[in-house]
């Protein structure tokens, strides 16, 4: 059976599912009342349905505002994503095997109809799945695609890792990756014994070799350890992610042995500052869109970091007047990405999915200043049940986000 990314990760690791909710717990009875059939009751009349009667998951509104609405098929300016998944390596089963979701040819019609210059496929695996990565790649469209390579997970409790990793990371630079990219399989999936025992933290010294090798070689480090402050608080009825949770428990870190957000914020700044020469790409908008001010303090405090946007224009999309200040004060720190997966795999997350009408919501947010629409192609909000507005940036900055950020930290050629 093949498993969509988020299976994979909570498969890989022990303890990973949350709370059983309602969708999940009528899965479960439907199923137990398969297998032993109770005697079927004596049919009664069907009940009229009252008008204000409608189950939340049959709840889609069509907004009644009249206001300006803007496509914009293609970006203004020459774009470099900097966050997408091309591929799936083993994770903690070993990072050496590949899949993949996609060809070259595929990705190109889709970039060349949006005006994206350069994708980073940033789940590239290690040794030979990286080589597999880089050929399929960045060696079939030279300067369109560059490949990041992952950590040795499958390696972390054996003895000598720490240096074996730090010299993989020589090795993944002269066999023609980018940077590195690590999942939140660090600080919320990684046991000490792989998947059992403790939780690996953080800011975890076996790891300081690899930050290091990582500043030595010039690799930015993309990182994602945490996700948004609702997963790790009550699935319940004050969640306002309460649809999300429910339909993916195994996405919630509320109790179990989980550290809590802030903990977790904690360890990575431990990190962070024992490695001011290693450039961090702190991914989805430094793992806390919803509190700017909070991100804002983190890239005051670490020049060492910048962050991107990817699969969070829902979260920034709400605060549009916070957010467009916080765009222009970090307009040099704010890179363009979308965590984009191909189909079929990309369905499982429709704010992600890798094609058309996903980068013409990003440019919509971006470029416009339209008011209240979808964050992503989907008939149900996926994240949260709200809408959107356009923050409407000025070329000068949108130009930054768009490409010469991004540029500078990988070390490419301005337009």
């Amino acid at each position: 059976m093949k498993l969509d990314r988020r299976q994979w990760l909570a498969r890989m690791a022990a303890g990973g599912a949350g709370a059983l909710l309602p969708f999940a717990r009528g899965a479960a009875e439907a199923a137990q009342a398969k297998a032993s059939p109770a005697p079927a009751p004596a049919p009664k009349p069907a009940p009229k349905a009252s008008p204000g009667e409608l189950a939340l998951k049959d709840f889609q509104p069509r907004s009644m505002l009249h206001v300006e609405e803007h496509r914009v098929e293609r970006a203004r300016f020459p774009v470099i994503d900097v966050h997408a998944h091309f591929s799936w390596s083993g994770g903690l089963k070993g990072t050496e095997t590949i899949q993949f979701l996609t060809t070259a040819p595929e990705a190109l019609a889709i970039m060349d109809r949006k005006n994206i210059q350069t994708m980073i496929n940033l789940t590239g695996g290690t040794g030979p799945a990286l080589e597999s990565s880089i050929k399929r790649f960045d060696q079939a469209a030279p300067g369109r695609f560059l490949t990041f390579t992952e950590p040795m997970w499958a390696r972390t409790n054996q003895p000598g890792y720490a240096q074996a990793q730090a010299t993989e990371i020589e090795k993944a630079k002269k066999a023609g990756a980018h940077g590195l990219k690590v999942l939140k399989t660090l600080g919320l999936f990684l046991r000490e014994n792989l998947t059992s025992g403790p939780l690996v933290k953080v800011d975890d010294p076996r790891f300081d070799p690899m930050w290091d090798a990582c500043g030595q070689v010039g690799f930015p480090v993309s990182i994602h350890v945490s996700d948004p402050e609702a997963f790790f608080t009550p699935i319940d009825r004050f969640n306002e992610r309460y649809d999300e949770l429910g339909h993916h428990p195994d996405w919630s870190f509320y109790d179990h042995d989980f550290p809590s957000f802030a903990e977790i914020m904690a360890a990575r700044d431990r990190m962070l500052a024992r490695h001011p020469r290693t450039q961090f790409v702190l991914l989805h908008v430094g793992h806390d869109a919803e509190n700017l001010a909070f991100v804002g303090e983190t890239l005051d405090k670490f020049p060492n970091t910048v962050v991107e946007i990817a699969a969070r224009i829902g979260e920034l999309g709400r605060q549009p007047r916070t957010a467009r200040k916080f765009f222009e004060k970090y307009q040099d720190r704010i890179l363009f990405g979308t965590d984009a997966v191909p189909p079929p795999d990309g369905n499982n997350y429709p704010q992600q999915v890798f094609n058309d009408a996903l980068y013409e919501i990003y440019y919509r947010f971006l470029e416009t200043e339209d008011e209240y629409f979808d964050y992503a192609p989907a008939p149900i909000p996926p994240q949260g049940r709200w809408r959107i507005y356009g923050l409407g940036l000025p070329e000068e900055v949108l130009k930054k986000v768009y490409h010469d950020n991004a540029a500078r930290i990988l070390g490419l050629p301005p337009v």
